[in-house]
């Protein structure tokens, strides 16, 4: 008689005869690495809110790699690729919960020629100091996002958008969140100091702080009525996401149709020029404006995307190489720095005038 061994699948055999269950089986290791870290930086962030989650995940990533070497072992890479491609995606649809329609209305006539100039001068801006300072590519687009829109979210879409580099997307984390703190400890004494009513400092921290923790910081600093319109103006101010993340899909999409040899962009589906992503996040804000998304279920949906932008960039920071950061050397926290004082001054005096 014929024995015949029976051994158990292995991995690789699972793998071939079930490829997505393979797929999901090889990208365990590096999602249990995310989540453990991720796990210790949401607390972090939540206990110091001017820093935040997502700029906690990316740092403890970065020193979890230089510590451990072996966590930046080829088999922790496909779920580290995951979390910093598809959590990043959807931690963005997420956030759009946190977006009401009828605020932005309510808001929109007495701000909206402020925002649209600071969205302008940051913009504008990064692209005239970019190029001067020789920051060019996908550092450029970031600190200029941050910087225009809403600080770490933006920069979380608009890398979603483009793939942009780690490196450019931890130096942009970087340069926004030194300038939040000094926004933070600067902005209500400033404020006293130029006699600002309420609601002129609201608006003013409102669109010249960039993420909504430290634009929350500052305007209740100041006082409640100011917390209050700053943080208004802030979530109107999200929604020029919108524009802004399809023009970079756009451009992206005739860069590269042009490298593949094709002609137009008119050829490409409609999937590639605006993302699902996207998609998510105007719908998102659409059941909330809608009263589907009851106000209770706010904090823990907040708290959720939290989790998954800051699950993100922890994988950002596991897979960055120090290396890439000390080659662009200090020269995008300059561009940064210069961007925030224009959009600081430029919020001013767009006031002043209106």
């Amino acid at each position: 008689m014929v024995q015949v061994e029976v051994r158990p699948p292995t991995t690789a055999t699972v793998a071939v005869s079930h490829p997505r269950l393979g797929s999901a089986v090889s990208r365990l290791p590096g999602l249990v690495v995310v989540l453990a870290l991720t796990a210790l930086a949401v607390p972090l962030g939540r206990l110091v809110p001017v820093i935040g989650g997502p700029v906690f995940g990316i740092v403890l990533g970065v020193l979890a790699g230089l510590l451990i070497p072996a966590l930046r072992a080829e088999r922790c890479r496909p779920g580290y690729d995951f979390a910093a491609k598809n959590l990043l995606q959807v931690s963005i649809v997420v956030l759009g919960t946190g977006l009401s329609l009828q605020q932005v209305v309510r808001v929109g006539a007495s701000s909206l020629p402020v925002m649209l100039g600071t969205l302008t001068i940051a913009l504008g801006g990064a692209w005239l100091f970019g190029r001067l300072l020789g920051v060019r590519g996908d550092t450029q687009t970031l600190i200029g996002v941050g910087t225009a829109i809403c600080g770490g979210s933006a920069i979380a879409a608009a890398t979603a958008a483009i793939g942009a580099k780690r490196s450019s997307v931890a130096y942009a984390l970087a340069t926004i969140f030194t300038f939040n703190v000094v926004a933070v400890l600067t902005f209500p004494p400033l404020g006293h100091l130029l006699g600002l009513s309420p609601e002129a400092f609201g608006l003013w921290a409102g669109t010249a702080i960039n993420d909504t923790s430290s634009v929350v910081a500052a305007g209740y600093a100041y006082s409640q009525s100011a917390g209050d319109q700053a943080l208004v103006v802030k979530l109107t101010r999200s929604l020029t996401l919108v524009p802004i993340v399809l023009t970079l899909v756009l451009l992206k999409s005739r860069r590269d149709a042009r490298a593949n040899g094709a002609a137009d962009t008119r050829r490409l589906p409609w999937r590639k020029l605006v993302p699902l992503f996207l998609i998510g996040f105007i719908a998102a804000a659409g059941l909330r404006s809608a009263g589907v998304v009851p106000e209770t279920w706010l904090p823990t949906l907040s708290l959720i995307g939290t989790v998954l932008i800051t699950s993100a960039l922890v994988a950002i920071g596991l897979s960055l190489r120090p290396r890439e950061l000390r080659d662009a050397g200090p020269r995008p926290l300059l561009l940064g720095a210069i961007l925030w004082v224009l959009v600081a001054v430029g919020s001013l005096g767009l006031q002043s005038f209106s």
